[in-house]
């Protein structure tokens, strides 16, 4: 397991070459501090997403992640540039379920590690220890 501090995060979010966007969301639960880190680093406002598809062992818990609460009703995200965040992103599945819902065009994806547009850390292959958990 390859420990990581606030602090490597922070300095490798400095020297990440990110897009300018109007609105981060996160994928909760796991992606709600790496979301938070990255709105912080943006100047930009944070909603959060909560998906349901691993278990703590991360073992998928069902075929598909499944959506346990949405954007609050009522937003017009037309036209914004969107950044969404997860703090791992294995298979890609639980980000694609999130673009799905979402339905809109210009979603762009970042993951501290593992397969999305933007990854933090892609040399990191195994397990990580956040400074969260």
């Amino acid at each position: 397991m390859v420990p990581l501090s606030f602090q490597e995060i922070s300095e490798r979010l400095r020297q990440q070459d990110l897009p300018e966007v109007d609105l981060v969301i996160g994928i909760g639960t796991g992606g709600v501090v790496a979301a938070s880190l990255v709105a912080f680093h943006l100047k930009c406002d944070l909603q959060i997403i909560t998906l349901n598809y691993r278990d703590e062992t991360n073992t998928p818990q069902r075929e598909e992640p499944l959506i346990i609460r949405g954007l609050a009703p009522g937003q017009d995200l037309n036209g914004k540039k969107i950044l969404l965040v997860d703090d791992v992103s294995v298979s890609g599945k639980t980000m694609q379920q999130a673009i799905s819902a979402l339905g809109l065009p210009n979603i762009q994806t970042f993951a501290l590690k593992g397969k999305a547009d933007y990854v933090l850390f892609p040399e990191v292959k195994e397990c990580v220890k956040w400074p969260w958990k």
